[in-house]
């Protein structure tokens, strides 16, 4: 049977995955292939309240052009954040993926 914590978890990777544009679905979705499974349920919570933002606020705290509300700075969005850093240009696994805008941080 599937724990309830499993069943989260793929839920929330469906939606990272699933956003509506496909410059937030590579950032978000990535972000969660790599971390979702190690989160704790609060950090679950929190994650799960960051997809409830819209995609144009979320794009704007990766690209830096604006801070995240204190209602969103927690462990959670920072670790999005330089995870967006660390890994700007995804693989595609069919070979080609165009690449993410620049978003003005001197890249």
């Amino acid at each position: 049977m599937t724990s309830p914590s499993e069943i989260r978890r793929k839920r929330l990777l469906f939606r990272s995955w699933h956003r509506g544009t496909r410059e937030s679905d590579l950032i978000l979705g990535r972000f969660a292939d790599a971390h979702l499974a190690g989160f704790d349920e609060a950090q679950l919570d929190r994650y799960e309240a960051l997809l409830d933002c819209a995609d144009a606020d979320i794009f704007d705290w990766v690209c830096d052009r604006i801070a995240p509300p204190a209602e969103h700075d927690h462990d959670v969005t920072r670790l999005l954040l330089s995870f967006s850093i660390a890994n700007p240009h995804p693989p595609s696994p069919e070979g080609w993926v165009p690449p993410l805008p620049r978003c003005g941080r001197g890249d």
